[in-house]
């Protein structure tokens, strides 16, 4: 383990020293050139972050781009290390050593289920009121209607791989659009898969759509009688408003006893879409020739 340096007055702790101070007298190993640039970069947007005017903000919220910046340094070692080999063992383990990687985190994301936490503080649950992890540890899919960042770090999910490039979603990022189209075209697929075109042509129809496409008066497989009198079921004919009324159209619409045409077996019968009263000798039904007035025997 390496020794803690000792503090000489009137100098500030080594944490907050800048970079190339720390390391300007330390031998630094092979490929130190490569990414020495990109660090120097991540330690002035640090600087900026830590410097920017909390006025306005909560406290907790000041502290929201540190963790962003912390995690983009720590993933940009993580990936010339792990995933694209690009810098040797040495070079990390002096990374680590001078506090520039987060080795705990690192570990974290070669678990599997930890693959693109935010942060540390995100899984201490002794730093939360009812001892659990942060909302941010929560899939989007599986949140209400509200979605909101962890006060911590503000991170609104690292654990869905919703975010940019597969990582976690900030609270810059358009998640709210994002979680809104996802939704609706997940609503719109199990629409999709559970209704058969067949019968829900046959729903339309009887909604007061209209008929199925490519059907005709009797094209929707319902019955004549059924047919009917879905006109009145829909408000489309109103009802006769009196049965004196309903009489008289009954009488108009039907033709007289002795005019119907000679049925099966010589009966007589008179064709009706609809029972348009009673009518002495007949019975209204649905027989041989359709719907309408049979002689009753």
């Amino acid at each position: 383990r390496a020794p803690t340096p000792r503090r000489v007055a009137g100098r500030p702790p080594p944490s907050a020293m800048s970079l190339r101070v720390r390391l300007a007298s330390k031998r630094k190993p092979e490929g130190w050139s490569t990414i020495e640039s990109a660090l120097y970069e991540f330690e002035d947007r640090m600087r900026e972050a830590i410097n920017d005017p909390h006025d306005g903000k909560r406290k907790a919220e000041s502290q929201w781009p540190i963790h962003r910046l912390h995690w983009e340094r720590n993933r940009y070692v993580y990936d010339l290390y792990y995933k694209q080999g690009k810098i040797s063992r040495e070079l990390y383990d002096f990374l680590v050593r001078e506090k520039i990687a987060d080795a705990a985190l690192i570990s974290k994301w070669r678990k599997p289920g930890y693959e693109i936490l935010c942060s540390m503080a995100a899984i201490q649950k002794g730093s939360t009121n009812f001892g659990t992890t942060s909302i941010c540890r929560v899939p989007l899919a599986q949140r209400g209607s509200q979605i909101m960042p962890s006060v911590q770090t503000g991170c609104v999910s690292c654990v869905s791989g919703d975010g940019i490039d597969g990582g976690p979603v900030w609270w810059t990022d358009p998640y709210t659009a994002w979680a809104a189209k996802k939704k609706a075209d997940k609503k719109q697929k199990r629409a999709e898969a559970t209704i058969d075109p067949e019968v829900e042509a046959r729903l339309k129809a009887l909604r007061g759509a209209g008929p199925p496409d490519g059907a005709g008066g009797g094209g929707s497989g319902l019955d004549d009688d059924v047919e009917a009198r879905l006109p009145t079921l829909r408000g489309d004919a109103p009802p006769p408003s009196s049965g004196a009324q309903a009489a008289a159209g009954a009488a108009c619409a039907l033709p007289p006893p002795g005019a119907g045409r000679g049925g099966v077996g010589g009966g007589e019968f008179m064709p009706s879409p609809t029972f348009a009263g009673a009518r002495p000798g007949f019975v209204f039904k649905k027989g041989p020739n359709g719907v309408g007035y049979y002689t009753d025997r």
